[in-house]
């Protein structure tokens, strides 16, 4: 929120707010209860300056006590700085309102203790209780910050390993197009500088396009038809409108990749079924392959990084709105992950609506 041309937090709007409040009944409650006293009007008028006084009080017990004294020494030292500090503070205000007070408006003969201390007692005590109330919060926001940090890191990593992987894949179909399908050189080569294009700038966002993700699918699997040609059997099936919604970038690709590492020469007629469906705010991911008895591919993909890697970018990013099912059914290795989208807080670039097979 902007004040004044300037931006600050909730946080310090909320405190300013409290402050404002507080000391404006603090000051203002003595001066309506006078009521039609003249003389009680009057002492409260003056003693305003005094009452003011109780402000620094409460932020040196809210504001430093606490967090430097009760964090760093615990709270035995704590107490004994506040009684310190209270004892005084509160010598301070019966000199100060000495000076302040006209004669008339003192008592010359006795101090009333109670009249002294009540009030800064109570300073004390809610100062006490907003200084370990902010404390806590504070220290609670300062842990998530770390934990979305390590987490952003935890992120970082995870998908710096997925990229190379790929990559390295990548290029060795394009080396293998090259060299036995020349005359594909150039369209192949524009296939990849669009895949390293999205992996490059678009796989650092926190989230990407659902379209774009789609579309980066897309290129993968039209290289490998390039590739496999009719040797192999691939499916590519996607409906639903994607435009409104974003996702964690390469999430579906290493299920994809996986596919076609152990779907392809393993099996007479592979094939390579890619489902993706757009159900409202859910998307429906499903891809399967063909596999043998003796293949022992949902061992190695189970243990291998490229599931971990998929579990716990899915732990994080969607702790409670996904679910990731690895089977293998009667004779195909199927994954599926049904997962719950979230609206695109982006600009909103013009991508048209996905509904084909291929």
């Amino acid at each position: 929120m902007k004040v004044f041309g300037r931006k600050i937090s909730n946080e310090t709007l909320w405190t300013i707010v409290f402050h404002l409040i507080l000391w404006s009944l603090w000051v203002g409650l003595p001066i309506m209860n006078a009521g039609d006293n003249e003389r009680m009007r009057r002492f409260s008028f003056y003693i305003i300056p005094v009452t003011l006084t109780h402000i620094p009080f409460f932020l040196v017990n809210s504001e430093w006590l606490i967090p430097q004294v009760f964090r760093k020494r615990g709270i035995g030292p704590y107490l004994i700085s506040l009684l310190t500090f209270t004892v005084a503070f509160l010598a301070f205000r019966i000199w100060f309102k000495s000076i302040i007070l006209p004669s008339d408006l003192q008592n010359h003969h006795h101090i009333n203790w109670l009249f002294e201390i009540s009030p800064v007692l109570l300073v004390a005590a809610i100062s006490t209780g907003y200084g370990f109330i902010t404390y806590l919060l504070r220290q609670e926001q300062q842990q998530q910050e770390k934990e979305q940090e390590r987490m952003r890191s935890e992120l970082g990593f995870l998908r710096s390993q997925i990229s190379p992987h790929f990559m390295f894949n990548v290029l060795n179909s394009i080396v293998y197009l090259i060299r036995s399908k020349s005359d594909l050189a150039e369209p192949v080569t524009l296939k990849l500088s669009e895949l390293m294009r999205y992996m490059l700038y678009e796989s650092e966002s926190a989230r990407v396009p659902l379209s774009k993700e789609i579309e980066y699918l897309k290129n993968y699997v039209e290289l490998q038809k390039v590739r496999f040609e009719d040797d192999v059997d691939i499916r590519l099936h996607i409906s639903g409108n994607a435009r409104q919604f974003s996702v964690e970038p390469m999430l579906m690709i290493p299920f994809v990749e996986n596919a076609f590492k152990h779907g392809v020469g393993w099996t007479q007629d592979p094939i390579i079924d890619i489902s993706i469906q757009v159900n409202g705010d859910h998307l429906e991911f499903k891809v399967r392959n063909k596999i043998t008895a003796d293949t022992q591919e949902s061992k190695e993909f189970s243990s291998g990084i490229g599931l971990q890697n998929v579990k716990r970018r899915l732990q994080l990013m969607y702790p409670h709105t996904h679910s990731l099912s690895i089977k293998e059914d009667d004779g195909w290795f199927v994954v599926e992950l049904l997962l719950q989208l979230d609206h695109r807080n982006s600009v909103d670039l013009p991508v048209a609506e996905v509904n084909e097979v291929q």
